[in-house]
């Protein structure tokens, strides 16, 4: 069914059309929550919140733009709330702390399946996952992820150099070679 359709219905509150709109976008967000949660029984749990919040902000929605990128938006609020709230956002490294970690000529990880990345990804600390998450795959700016999590620039890019740094040691213990590097972004 058109996304229009659905939210119509989640307007008139249609029980129908929320079955409809959680069942087109609930893998999406599931991938969305996994990133940020790191396990997948806190990862449903954050995908039920994000829909909750979903069906009730859903009036907020102007039609303008893409109804699954503000969807996403909710999702991903919903995952930093909940790490704010356990406190896993604590940092206390500036940037100027570790420069030994900027490395400006990293290649590509060609042989790394998506499941693979994301078994990495989930084993790296809250703090970095998250950072690493909101830059390198949502594409927000140092400048926004600091003022959304309330640190400073500089903790961000550290954060996200020591995040890199780590998915490159846990891909090289993988594939047992030292030439598969991160790309800096």
């Amino acid at each position: 069914m058109d996304d229009q359709l659905l939210i119509q219905g989640c307007l008139r509150g249609d029980l129908r059309a929320q079955k409809g709109l959680y069942e087109k976008y609930a893998p999406m967000m599931m991938g969305v929550c996994l990133r940020y949660a790191g396990d997948k029984e806190l990862a449903r749990d954050l995908m039920q919140d994000g829909f909750v919040r979903l069906f009730t902000r859903i009036s907020t929605y102007s039609g303008s733009g893409i109804f699954a990128a503000w969807a996403r938006k909710i999702f991903v609020n919903t995952a930093l709330e909940h790490l704010r709230h356990d406190d896993a956002l604590r940092f206390s490294d500036n940037i100027d702390e570790v420069a030994y970690l900027q490395d400006s000529d990293m290649s590509a990880i060609e042989q790394l399946s998506a499941n693979e990345l994301m078994k990495c990804m989930s084993e790296l600390p809250d703090g970095f996952r998250t950072i690493f998450n909101m830059f390198a795959i949502e594409g927000y700016s140092h400048a926004e992820i600091a003022k959304e999590l309330n640190i400073n620039e500089g903790t961000s890019r550290s954060q996200y150099a020591r995040a890199r740094l780590l998915l490159q040691k846990k891909v090289e213990a993988m594939y047992g070679s030292s030439s598969t590097k991160i790309r800096k972004r």
